[in-house]
């Protein structure tokens, strides 16, 4: 479990430091303060040296380009990864953090491979990755290194002129290192504010049946509709028609009849989405935009005991956002009825130009809510 994060040169953060984190991490403040860009760059050292995680998000920001020279390849535009939107040779943003009282580092580098000093930057390394197309380009590749400990890892891809990486350069060479990599990678799922796609949370729901996590699940819809027994996905021959909807789910209620999972309501298939993810990331991290979605206010305190049961019976830690009162109110209840260890609760205020985050403990918490302090 992570107790601190640093991020440096990353999006919109110059430097920027995450302290006291807890088990669960309910990241406040204005718009456009940075809190989705840091449940990335958690997601991102996370991740270790595979960028592929992070490929997804930056399309659904609408950061990518299509290449002038082959129209079916999607570049992903890197630039905004940068502070300041820009690259050049030597641009480096940097991600570290203390876990488990290990200190591990990922530092992304935008450098020219011909360069004499770039050698030693490596040599300290036990991994070294090339892909392949980086020898083809360009002026420019960028390194992306994992330091855990002692043992560091590093990739290398190349740029396009436009500042782009292929889609398909993300995606792991095949070489003899993958396998201990990934061992390193350790197990993410970020949630964003619209919710897993019904193709994945299907592939998540198959991964736990038969398995005490599926019974989770089902206790987790329960609690907001008590009508709800049992749940279980569509077969494959009639999904097709609901992979961009709501469906994919049949739910049996207590009166014996089944029902689309559609036709119970966005709570629902939010509670569905949050906790297929975190059962599926055991001794790992949950990353939530806009955890609130979709919930009415009198369901939070139902979905954070969900999340805080699962992430100590788990071992999971949890970084979410809400611009939501009724959301970390919520929250503060839970922290004053459970047996809150130190390490358990806690919300960050993030504001802009500030170097570190405010945090609230669990005491903290109650006294704000209890006083109807404002912490967003």
């Amino acid at each position: 479990m992570f107790t601190s994060i640093k991020i440096e040169n990353f999006r919109g953060f110059k430097s920027f430091e995450l302290q006291q984190l807890g088990r669960i991490n309910l990241l406040v403040g204005e718009n456009n303060s940075g809190k989705t860009s840091i449940l990335e760059a958690v997601q991102l050292l996370c991740s270790r040296t595979n960028l592929e995680p992070l490929a997804e998000i930056m399309i659904n920001r609408g950061e990518y380009f299509w290449s002038d020279h082959n129209k079916t390849d999607r570049q992903i535009d890197i630039r905004h990864l940068f502070y300041g939107h820009e690259i050049e040779n030597n641009s480096q943003f940097s991600i570290s953090g203390i876990n488990d009282n290990n200190q591990e580092n990922l530092d992304v580098l935008i450098h020219n491979p011909r360069s004499h000093n770039t050698i030693s930057r490596y040599e300290e390394t036990d991994i070294y990755e090339e892909d392949a197309s980086f020898n083809k380009l360009n002026k420019l590749i960028i390194s992306v290194k994992c330091k855990i400990g002692q043992q560091a890892f590093v990739t290398l891809r190349g740029i396009s002129r436009d500042s782009g990486i292929s889609k398909e350069s993300l995606r792991w060479s095949r070489n003899s290192n993958k396998e201990e990599i990934l061992s390193k990678k350790l197990k993410t799922q970020f949630v964003k504010s619209s919710s897993l796609r019904t193709e994945e949370m299907i592939e998540l729901f198959d991964n736990l049946v038969l398995t005490p996590e599926e019974k989770i699940v089902e206790l987790a819809l329960n609690k907001i509709d008590s009508k709800i027994q049992r749940i279980a996905p569509i077969s494959s021959q009639n999904l097709k028609y609901s992979l961009d909807s709501r469906g994919g789910f049949l739910v049996l209620l207590s009166d014996g009849k089944r029902v689309p999972i559609g036709s119970m309501g966005d709570g629902i298939w939010r509670i569905l989405g949050l906790a297929l993810a975190i059962v599926s990331v055991k001794n790992g991290y949950l990353f939530v935009d806009e955890i609130d979605t979709g919930l009415h206010f009198t369901a939070m305190s139902d979905m954070w005991k969900m999340i805080w049961d699962t992430a100590k019976k788990l071992n999971v830690q949890v970084f979410a956002t809400t611009h939501n009162s009724d959301c970390w109110k919520s929250l503060a209840e839970i922290a004053k009825q459970e047996n809150v260890t130190d390490d358990g609760i806690r919300i960050h205020r993030i504001e802009k130009d500030k170097s570190k985050s405010i945090v609230f403990n669990e005491s903290q918490m109650v006294i704000a809510a209890e006083r109807e302090l404002e912490v967003r």
